[in-house]
């Protein structure tokens, strides 16, 4: 969608789109509140400011839509469908590499206490796992901030790839 009709758009539309990006409620307020942007590089600065605000409360609420990395996610949503675009390298994965993502995930779920979070989107399967790997090592701040970081890393790539500066168009996810 072109920037100007996201500025149009009525606060409850907005908001849908915004949700997409990150399902945290008052950061969707937050972003949509700060309409009209002159351009998508202030929406996404924007975006990512507001996301440096991010707590673990935020951060578990927007887990509750994200599937582990190597599961289909379900639904037929507008998130479901960029979560698909976002995890596409994951079809092509050897299958030693999906069970062990798959053994990952559950390690990172018992010791963290909830799902792996990584910007799948241009990395390859092998890459994934070394990350989860190599984060099953950090302790709880360090990793709540981390994901906090993909998070924030997967909202404005959704956002770029959604809205386009009212010279071009794009297709929303």
């Amino acid at each position: 969608m072109r920037l100007d009709r996201f500025n149009d758009l009525d606060a409850a539309g907005a908001a849908s789109v915004v949700a997409i990006w990150a399902a945290i409620p008052h950061w969707v307020d937050e972003v949509v509140a700060g309409r009209p942007y002159d351009s998508v590089d202030a929406l996404a600065d924007h975006a990512r400011e507001l996301a440096r605000g991010w707590t673990r409360a935020d951060l578990d609420a927007a887990l509750a839509h994200h599937p582990r990395i190597g599961q289909r996610p379900a639904g037929s949503g507008a998130e479901a469908d960029a979560s698909r675009r976002e995890q596409s390298s994951m079809t092509d994965a050897a299958a030693d590499v999906s069970a062990a993502i798959t053994a990952g995930n559950a390690a990172y779920e018992e010791r963290f206490g909830r799902v792996f979070l990584i910007r799948a989107a241009g990395r390859s399967p092998q890459q994934m796992l070394a990350e989860l790997h190599r984060r099953l090592g950090n302790d709880d701040e360090t990793e709540a901030s981390e994901a906090l970081g993909q998070l924030t890393e997967i909202a404005v790539l959704r956002l770029r790839g959604s809205v386009a500066d009212s010279s071009s168009e794009r297709i929303a996810p």
